[in-house]
């Protein structure tokens, strides 16, 4: 993957990401607060625990920090993939938005 490949996909997640909150927010009572800057965007939740995701461009990564842990993501040509476990991203955001927040959140791509 070129550099200029990454970013775009990147670029595609981090919206991705901004938009399932703002959806969030408009179908649950969850009060989801989503900061962008630059490559990385911060999901806080009311309990003033967060969700950090941001991208590492040397490595061709997204990284993503929870409660839970922390865990890296490559394109696997289909989707980001967790470098350890193999899982999707979504679905690992989605489990741990649901966690913190203390509710079934959904995030797609």
């Amino acid at each position: 993957m070129t550099d200029l490949e990454f970013m775009d996909r990147a670029e595609q997640l981090l919206l991705a990401v901004e938009r399932g909150c703002d959806r969030i927010n408009d179908e649950t009572d969850c009060d989801l607060d989503s900061q962008r800057t630059g490559g990385m965007v911060t999901v806080s939740f009311a309990n003033q625990s967060q969700i950090i995701v941001n991208l590492q461009k040397p490595l061709h990564e997204i990284w993503m920090a929870a409660r839970s842990g922390g865990y890296h993501y490559r394109w696997d040509g289909e989707q980001w993939r967790d470098t350890k476990t193999g899982s999707e991203f979504f679905a690992d955001l989605s489990r741990a938005a649901s966690e913190q927040g203390g509710q079934a959140l959904q995030f797609a791509s």
